[in-house]
């Protein structure tokens, strides 16, 4: 898994943050000690901590992540992340 998008609500900056989908790697998933949830009404999965996203892109670094880009989109905060592959 080379890329991974995490995400925050603006007012929610402290956290929690999200970190991954149902296709995430599970092994970073237990890393970052995220649990997976269903939203009522959809379809798909997505991984969440209680973490502010600082402190999980700070562990995401100490396991070769690197932050590629960063956005805002309307309330969301969204950071793109990459991992060169070995």
């Amino acid at each position: 898994m080379p890329y991974m998008l995490i995400s925050t609500q603006i007012r929610l900056e402290t956290g929690p943050t999200n970190v991954g989908d149902e296709y995430s790697d599970p092994v970073v998933m237990n890393y970052l000690g995220a649990r997976k949830t269903t939203m009522l009404g959809n379809n798909f999965s997505e991984y969440h901590v209680d973490d502010p996203p600082r402190l999980v892109l700070d562990k995401l670094e100490r396991i070769g992540f690197r932050v590629l880009t960063m956005t805002g989109v309307g309330q969301t905060l969204v950071w793109c992340l990459h991992k060169e592959t070995e």
